[in-house]
């Protein structure tokens, strides 16, 4: 991805960017799209009566996750508090989304993959989240 090259060109944002910050906004774009395959992988199964859960967690994911890089991207100038807000949320929706793909990765390799795509976007958000401190209004 050119997130980190585009961030820095910002003019507001002069080369000094926030690492964990654009490592979060990566891993989310990433795993809103990993989410979303193994949504249609899970469909594609014959079992698919067994993974309507992990089905709506993975659509709930990659939504959250979407939502979270959109915002992370247009850091400059935004409501810091909704940065850190967004990327909780996101860590959040990971943690439950790779819980649950977690209990189908014995049998489905797209629930393991995502299951892990899911625990890196986690830690990167929580992490990024860590480095946000809102300021009072």
């Amino acid at each position: 991805m050119h997130i980190q090259s585009m961030i820095s060109a910002h003019p507001h944002v002069k080369g000094s960017t926030n690492d964990a910050l654009i490592r979060a906004v990566e891993a989310a774009y990433g795993c809103a799209a990993t989410c979303r395959i193994c949504a249609d992988a899970c469909l594609g199964e014959a079992m698919v009566a067994d993974l309507v859960q992990c089905i709506r967690l993975n659509l709930d994911c990659a939504d959250v996750c979407a939502a979270a890089g959109a915002v992370g991207a247009r850091r400059t100038g935004s409501n810091e508090a909704v940065i850190k807000g967004q990327l909780e949320v996101c860590a959040d929706i990971c943690a439950a989304c790779a819980a649950e793909c977690d209990k189908h990765a014995d049998m489905h390799e797209h629930c393991r993959i995502c299951a892990e795509a899911c625990r890196r976007c986690e830690e990167a958000c929580r992490e990024a989240a860590g480095t946000i401190t809102p300021s009072s209004r």
